[in-house]
């Protein structure tokens, strides 16, 4: 028995050493509660949505149980790893990009997805960790603070270390565009920035993007399809056409003003029993959860995200080296933009562009790699190394 106990012992240890089971208990429960608060609001809302408990419903709470799963996997491994396999996933990804453009299914006529058996994903979904991983490991290995070293002027220079992550950026931001898929690629482009930001690339930098952007917009309108011009001038003027591309937008601000403060009730929302609402399992989502529940609701969900935001952040400035905490702040920040792209969406603020609602919406790609990505963010934060490397 003793001998039996000490391998035991050996075994816990080893598993201890390389995946730091106990790290998890340094997780917040407040997290668990915002987490399974957020989950549970969705399903409310996909079975009010559905008018009875659907496979639809069923498929969700399968899909978060995977990804919740996925994210305690990843958040017991080594930070290390997903170092070293950086560059691996992105360019992994970018194939799959590729792949998409050349044979991937098409749905409401968009290109978007791989379907494998009775599985259908999103690569440019999983893009998005990877680019925010890829751009982690280039700022850690060549810190933009140290381009301007006099006693080495053979170093590599400011432009020539931002030449790079500016490729990481562009490659899979312009073969999502051409899928096309607009609010992803934005998604991307923002996520990509934030880290240029925390990075301490200059003023000057954004400054110059600004200027070659306004500059191009004649000609980037050029190469637009058809409905999506139609989606920006909606976003102007919604009433030019109130029957065809302005329809979703006026319906989803009659749901959200007929909520008034306390909401119609669950399972009494007009807009949405009677189909007005376009996709209100999906990307208009919020409409219904402002129809039936009100701003009561909406402050309830802007709570729940403020928290897990608020958690991600405090993690990110404790950090211990720059990878972590780019990572950490990549992640944490591209969850916001998921959030505050949606809202501004189906409010009128900003274009229709067909992002979902974060961990609230109806889809199996976006619900498992928002919980990868916190998954990273707790290997990111937790997770003790004993390599050198990564030692401040």
């Amino acid at each position: 028995m003793k001998i039996l106990s000490s391998r035991f012992s050996k075994i816990l240890l080893f598993l201890d050493r390389y995946f730091c089971f106990r790290q998890c208990l340094k997780i917040s429960p407040l997290f668990f509660v915002t987490l399974f608060s957020l989950i549970s609001l969705s399903l409310l809302l996909l079975y009010s949505a559905e008018g009875n408990f659907t496979p639809r419903c069923f498929r969700q709470f399968l899909r978060f149980q995977i990804g919740l799963g996925a994210m305690l996997f990843i958040s017991v491994t080594p930070i290390r790893l997903w170092y070293s396999f950086a560059y691996g996933l992105y360019f992994l990804s970018l194939g799959l990009l590729l792949l998409t453009a050349v044979c991937g299914h098409i749905g409401m006529g968009a290109q978007r997805w791989i379907r494998l058996a009775f599985i259908q994903f999103q690569p440019s979904e999983l893009m998005r960790i990877s680019l925010i991983l890829g751009l982690a490991r280039i700022f850690h290995d060549a810190p933009l603070v140290d381009s301007f070293d006099i006693q080495n002027p053979s170093a590599p220079s400011f432009l020539q270390k931002l030449i790079l992550p500016s490729f990481f950026v562009a490659l899979p931001v312009l073969l999502t565009l051409e899928q096309p898929d607009l609010g992803t690629a934005l998604l991307l482009l923002l996520s990509g920035g934030v880290l240029f930001f925390f990075a301490e690339v200059p003023w000057t930098f954004f400054a110059s993007l600004a200027v070659l952007f306004s500059a191009a917009l004649p000609f980037f309108w050029n190469f637009l399809l058809d409905y999506q011009k139609k989606r920006i001038l909606t976003f102007f003027n919604p009433e030019r056409d109130p029957l065809g591309s302005g329809y979703h937008i006026i319906q989803s601000k009659i749901a959200i003003g007929s909520g008034g403060f306390w909401g119609k009730g669950f399972l009494h929302g007009t807009q949405g029993a009677l189909d007005f609402l376009p996709e209100k399992h999906t990307d208009f989502i919020f409409t219904l959860l402002s129809e039936e529940f009100g701003f009561l609701g909406v402050l309830v969900l802007l709570i729940l995200y403020g928290l897990l935001i608020f958690f991600n952040m405090t993690l990110a400035f404790q950090a211990r080296n720059t990878f972590r905490r780019l990572l950490i702040l990549g992640m944490s920040l591209s969850f916001a933009f998921y959030a505050l792209i949606n809202i501004g969406m189906v409010v009128g603020v900003l274009p229709v562009v067909g992002i979902p609602l974060p961990l609230i919406s109806y889809g199996g790609t976006s619900m498992v790699t928002l919980l990868i990505s916190q998954g990273l963010i707790f290997s990111a934060a937790f997770y003790r190394t004993r390599w050198r490397k990564w030692t401040d």
